[in-house]
Order: structure tokens, then sequence, then C-alpha cells
């Protein structure tokens, strides 16, 4: 009875060491297949993000960016951490609609964060009581995503339009006449 018992004790041990030994190889967290990956994760946010502005629901949208999120819009004031976000654009869907198409051209990611490079358009069309003219705009953007308990949120997002300022009109006396 001793001997079966020194031979389970001692199979037991061995048959630990050697699963102890075997390495999994972890996932990558970083190169091409990773952020593409990332890449997938992100079209899938912003395809419901670009709804969500189109509905109006800001609450909604804001549930893809960080607490402490930051967003640049042209020619405006910074939107600092997520209720500067809502609040701003709560204001901005009370006068129409806002319409964005969104198209990611690239994804670096490495661990628990990545850059997200793009294009958008966006098309504003107002209601009857809107300040803002109707317009269309469209630009490039960067923006850093993190993965924050185990969901990647949007840190940073800058826009830039490529779409130049409109000059201001100058009075004929100051346009040198031929």
């Amino acid at each position: 009875m001793k001997n079966f018992k020194t031979i389970s004790i001692a199979t037991l041990f061995l048959s630990l060491l050697i699963q102890s030994c075997q390495t999994t190889t972890p996932e990558p967290l970083s190169g091409p297949e990773y952020s593409a990956a990332v890449k997938e994760i992100i079209d899938a946010k912003n395809a419901q993000v670009v709804a969500w502005y189109a509905a109006g629901e800001i609450d909604s949208a804001a549930t893809v960016f960080a607490e402490n999120s930051i967003q640049m819009p042209p020619n405006q004031p910074p939107l600092v951490g997520i209720e500067g976000y809502k609040a701003g654009w709560k204001q901005n869907v009370q006068f129409g609609k806002w319409e964005f198409d969104l198209k990611t051209t690239e994804v670096k990611a490495s661990g628990d964060l990545a850059t997200e490079l793009g294009t958008y358009t966006l098309t504003f069309t107002p209601n009857e009581t809107s300040p803002i003219p109707a317009m269309t705009d469209e630009g490039n953007y960067v923006v850093l995503w993190e993965k924050i308990d185990g969901d990647w949120k949007i840190v940073w997002d800058a826009p830039v339009s490529t779409v130049p300022m409109p000059m201001p009109e100058q009075p004929m006396d100051s346009v040198a006449m031929e």
C-alpha cells in the first residue's frame, strides 16, 4: 500500500511538472495582425457612433469615449471630459442633423493603446431655428484609443478639416482697381 501511495504521488508530481513546463504562446499585443484585429473593433464602434450622431443620441455616443477624453473639433475649443463632450454635442444636435462618414485608413496598436488614422465627411442639415447654416466638411482625423477595463475607448479625438475657412469679404475700396 505504501508503494502505491508513493507511485501515485510521484505520478501526480510528474504530471504537474510536465504541465508546468509546457509554455503557451500568449497572443501578441502588437504587430500587423493585432492592429488588424483592433481595427475591426474600431470600425464597429465607429459605425455605432455614426448612427448615434445621426439620431442625436449623444449619451449613447458618449459610451465610446473615456471619462478623461478630449475631442478637438475644428475651429472650436476642445471638449474636455465626458461631461464636456456631452454638453457640447447636446448643444449641437438641438440645431439639426449631423451625419458623418468615417473611413479608417490605418490602425497601429500595441498593448492597451491604439492610434487610428482616417478620413471623414460631415454633412450638417439645420432645423428651422438653427443659427448654424447648412454645411459640408471633410478632412482627416487621428484618434487615440485605450483599452480600459477590457473595452476600447476614445481618449483623444482630433479631426482636421481640409476645407478652407471662408475669406472675409473685402470692401470694394480696398481692392485695387485696374
